[in-house]
């Protein structure tokens, strides 16, 4: 096996959506899988996904990748699939978050009887059916066969702004009250992903989305002073070249590097085709033995160096990438001016996950 790997620890997992239960009593937990499961591919997992009544991804075709599991509980398509997708849906008996009226005419004339929650526009201005248009729409949802099981939102800002926030929970309520005036009956009212079922109790909704806090990483600074989550995996590789390199010496592309002195480098065969940053070429660090190794030279599609100077290492020996202890990956984001949740799920395919409870196997 490739020495560069994400460890993923499915115990620390299961023990987060334990926590997070006992958090929102009452409610359902739809986990969020998507970008294959922020890319540590626990949506590959049946006895995963068996935990939870409804999965949701982002995209059409992760739901058939789920379903091909073996998987028989409900799989929610969070984002309006195109039109093209319709027989595939039905094919694999996704459920699909519905907010375009043309998608929605298309399942009129085909007569689908695919399972759906309307989704309304609060604020977010990505998709969603806005108030004042929501009375037609529902109007050209009454002439359909389609299977409405739910009606949801998605919050823009609950980390930060409250009135806006607020703002939204009032208009997707009116929404809500809409709907069940017009006749509908919901087994699903959503709106709260990590941020929103942290900050906010809404008891006219039954069910929560959390995605990135499940995998235990922060979806807010501090977040986690209101619930004890752990991360759920770990990104590390081994050192596979040391040598000694003279003061005033170049190190890597474009001779990004001068050394000062002479220095100890050593390779490790990870890089931006595994999703480590370019951007950590010169800025970030890696820890070995117990000391943190600064990243020195253009980060290489497959390899970066980093400074040993000091550091008693041999080839072989164990660098950690992240691994919220010792290098978190939030301290990695801000390096890389992003956020975690983007750093998490863009590692890439060619890193082999590995599971705790597999490793005896």
């Amino acid at each position: 096996m490739r020495a560069t790997r994400l460890e993923v620890n499915v115990d620390t997992f299961k023990e987060n959506v334990n926590k997070i239960k006992e958090y929102i009593p009452g409610k359902e937990i739809m986990p969020v899988l998507k970008a294959h499961a922020y890319g540590t591919y626990l949506n590959k997992r049946l006895d995963i996904l068996n935990l939870f009544k409804i999965v949701a991804v982002a995209l059409v075709d992760e739901g058939i990748e789920i379903r091909k599991t073996g998987y028989k509980g409900d799989i929610f398509v969070l984002n309006q699939p195109s039109i093209d997708e319709i027989d595939l849906i039905e094919k694999y008996d996704l459920t699909i978050g519905l907010s375009d009226l043309s998608f929605l005419e298309e399942c009129v004339q085909k007569e689908s009887k695919m399972k759906v929650h309307i989704e309304i526009e609060t604020g977010m201005n990505r998709t969603g059916v806005k108030l004042e248009e929501l009375e037609d729409f529902l109007n050209v949802v009454h002439t359909s066969t389609l299977n409405v099981e739910g009606i949801y939102s998605h919050f823009s800002s609950a980390d930060f702004d409250d009135t806006y926030t607020s703002h939204q929970i009032d208009l997707f309520e009116k929404a809500y009250q809409l709907a069940l005036d017009e006749g509908f009956v919901f087994q699903y009212v959503h709106i709260s992903a990590s941020n929103g079922l942290l900050k906010y109790n809404l008891p006219f909704t039954n069910l929560v989305r959390p995605g990135i806090i499940l995998y235990g990483f922060e979806s807010y600074p501090g977040c986690f002073e209101e619930i004890d989550l752990k991360p759920v995996c770990r990104y590390v590789t081994k050192i596979t070249f040391l040598k000694q390199v003279k003061e005033g010496e170049k190190i890597g592309y474009s001779q990004n590097f001068t050394c000062l002195d002479d220095t100890n480098v050593a390779t490790i065969p990870v890089g931006y085709g595994d999703g480590f940053r370019r951007s950590f070429s010169n800025q970030g660090y890696v820890f070995i033995r117990g000391k943190k190794a600064p990243i020195i030279g253009n980060v290489c599609m497959d390899s970066c160096m980093v400074d040993t100077t000091g550091i008693n290492c041999q080839v072989g020996d164990e660098v950690v990438l992240f691994d919220q202890e010792h290098i978190s990956l939030e301290e990695l984001s801000r390096i890389a001016n992003t956020i975690n949740y983007e750093l998490l799920c863009t590692i890439g395919e060619r890193v082999p996950r590995v599971f705790n409870d597999e490793k005896s196997q």
